[in-house]
């Protein structure tokens, strides 16, 4: 899945605006001008569009769960490689969400999963029950997420 779709994704389907999306940029000390976010934001055929690097979209899910959940007592620096595992983590504990919603989000892009399922893809990499998630399962997540936060502001 393209970075750009995952980022319009998440910003579609939690309504955020430009200005949350930019103190989540801002929150890890990455610089980044309202125009660009614009660019990163359109859809690869519109004009003005620009390629969202990983480190663009890592940067932002990092921000993202800080302005979310606040500063993590235990600082890491580590370079990961960002992956749809990763992604899926990131924005899990950003939300705050419990096995049941992430159960229901799943459902709700019309991936059903069982509990073993759910929680393999939640695994570190190289431990006997993980599961790589696949790009249709991160559109899933991301299109029932839509989904579960439309149902939630409906309310």
């Amino acid at each position: 899945m393209k970075t750009n779709d995952i980022l319009y994704k998440i910003q579609k389907a939690l309504n955020l605006s430009q200005k949350e999306m930019l103190e989540a940029y801002k929150l890890t000390e990455y610089k980044i001008e309202a125009s660009h976010l614009d660019s990163l934001l359109k859809r690869r055929q519109d004009e003005g569009s620009k390629l969202c690097s990983y480190e663009e979209l890592g940067v932002f899910l990092d921000g993202f769960v800080i302005l979310k959940r606040g500063p993590s007592p235990k600082k890491n620096d580590d370079v990961v490689e960002l992956t749809n595992n990763l992604i899926l983590k990131k924005l899990r504990i950003a939300l705050e969400l419990k096995e049941a919603e992430t159960e229901i989000i799943f459902s709700l892009g019309e991936a059903e999963l069982s509990k073993q399922q759910l929680a393999s893809l939640f695994r570190k990499e190289g431990h006997k029950n993980f599961k790589e998630c696949s790009d249709e399962l991160l559109t899933a997540f991301l299109d029932g997420l839509d989904e579960f936060h439309f149902v939630g502001e409906v309310e």
